[in-house]
């Protein structure tokens, strides 16, 4: 019989391999998928759910979109988990205006946590692939209380990040900088097990992901680059598709898996970008790196970014570094 690991054994074994460690970065990456087998079981439910977890909540986020009964589940069930993990400081979501810090009655830890609880909800009700993103960092501010300081970090300074994709089957994948693991959810047991071990994303350029009913808004190098990927005679693309879920987590674990480049580029309707930095751009950043792939803003890495608010918006192109290379030197030369 094949050796079965699942995810706590190999977070358990990881942590072996750093005795300094006190382990509050192990519980926080259980509590992770705790949190993502809960969401997942109400997605699965969905259907038979509809008039608990389908269709809108009658509320418009932060994001001035309409936000789904889903997404506000998903966020009450990964900000409870982390409250009560006696590891976390505090909390900001896509979902809400301001940061959460844990409530003064329970355990304040070193860590706060960023999260997109539902990724691609406006996918919700057509029953497409959608996902959980988390982004975990040290606090840096001293004392027990929390500041505005210890969520706006760049990238670079993230401790671990991962998501999950609820699709055919649910996966976990997280990173905690230095390789990609990934884990399937057997229902049966209720378990995350290993399933992708030392993620490394194929070179091949096999898919390029980018709405172009958007290329009207795209200024003159982004539709060159686009059109080099679709059309170019260079053997790199040979046997490239276009593949566009419109699911950010979906569309990347695609690419992360078979190879190729996600674009979300400005636009004139959207001069800064549409993507969130620290919900989404980062975290997906994070992992893509430690998986030998880039993002970029085309003109700055994306973990290089400095923040100067909790719902920044970025561009981003995200995948091969080869793609992501080309489209930088695309953008440089105007």
């Amino acid at each position: 019989m094949n050796d079965v690991i699942t995810i706590h054994r190999h977070i358990m074994t990881a942590q072996r391999d750093h005795p300094e460690a006190r382990g509050d970065l192990s519980l926080l990456l259980s509590t992770m998928a705790t949190a993502a087998k809960v969401i997942s079981q109400n997605v699965n439910k969905a259907g038979l759910l509809q008039q608990m977890v389908l269709g809108s909540s009658g509320v418009t986020n932060v994001q001035g979109e309409e936000q789904k009964k889903l997404d506000a589940l998903a966020n009450d069930v990964i900000r409870d988990a982390f409250d009560h993990s006696g590891a976390v400081a505090g909390f900001a979501s896509e979902e809400e205006d301001g940061y959460h810090v844990v409530p003064a009655n329970l355990v304040r830890g070193r860590y706060v946590i960023l999260t997109d609880p539902l990724d691609g909800s406006s996918n919700i009700d057509a029953n497409v692939s959608i996902g959980t993103i988390v982004a975990i960092y040290k606090k840096v501010s001293t004392g027990p209380e929390v500041t505005g300081e210890d969520f706006l970090q760049p990238g670079r300074k993230l401790v671990a990040a991962g998501y999950a994709v609820y699709g055919s089957s649910t996966m976990l994948v997280y990173t905690t900088g230095k390789r990609v693991d990934g884990f399937t959810l057997d229902p049966g047991i209720g378990e995350f097990l290993l399933s992708h071990p030392d993620l490394r994303a194929p070179e091949q350029c096999k898919c390029y992901s980018v709405n172009e009913r958007n290329s009207r808004l795209w200024d003159a190098p982004t539709r060159r680059y686009v059109a080099h990927v679709r059309d170019s005679d260079d053997p790199r693309y040979k046997g490239t598709s276009a593949r566009y879920i419109g699911s950010l987590v979906a569309d990347f674990h695609r690419n992360l898996l078979y190879g190729g480049v996600f674009l979300y580029p400005t636009d004139s309707k959207s001069p800064e970008g549409k993507l969130r930095l620290m919900y989404e751009a980062n975290p997906l950043a994070f992992i893509a790196e430690a998986a030998g792939q880039s993002a970029t803003t085309g003109q700055q890495r994306i973990l290089d970014v400095q923040p100067t608010a909790l719902h920044q918006r970025v561009p981003l192109v995200i995948g091969n570094r080869a793609e992501v290379e080309l489209y930088e030197r695309m953008i440089a030369e105007g």
